[in-house]
């Protein structure tokens, strides 16, 4: 695994700031974890993935939500609120297909205009860590401990 924060630890601190911003001006840290779990299985990032799975385990987010993230949609448990920033983080980590007229709407009518700002820059944020731990095949983040398995 090529260590990228050891070869370029200038571009690793500016891209880690990036990504705490938004927490530092406010934005609840459980939706920027739903965020980040989003943007990354669209990117197919494993480590990211993991990573952020492990870091909305320790917010106290529901495995349930955890696990639906990818169906987001299909799934009544996510608040307007979370709605709103799962579609403005596909919308901004698909580019291709542009930003609709719809999903700022839903984004202005959830965030003011100074939160969306800071919601744009942790997907950003995360749509760069991504790319790097994909273009550099980063092991994902092992679990401290083994989660207990429920009966069947």
């Amino acid at each position: 695994m090529n260590d990228f924060r050891k070869q370029a630890p200038d571009a690793y601190e500016i891209v880690a700031a990036l990504g705490q911003a938004a927490a530092k001006a406010g934005i609840d840290r459980q939706l920027l974890e739903l965020i980040k779990l989003r943007a990354s299985q669209i990117n197919g990032c494993a480590y990211c993935v993991q990573y952020h799975i492990l870091q909305a385990e320790s917010l106290g987010i529901a495995a349930d939500k955890l696990n639906l993230a990818v169906v987001w949609r299909e799934a009544p448990l996510f608040s307007a609120r979370e709605r709103a920033a799962l579609a403005w983080t596909e919308a901004l980590t698909l580019l291709t297909q542009g930003v609709s007229d719809e999903v700022y709407a839903q984004a202005a009518a959830e965030f003011s205009e100074r939160e969306l700002a800071y919601l744009s820059s942790a997907i950003a944020s995360i749509n760069v860590w991504n790319r790097l731990g994909v273009a550099y095949r980063w092991t994902p983040p092992a679990r401290k401990k083994l989660a207990t398995a429920a009966a069947s």
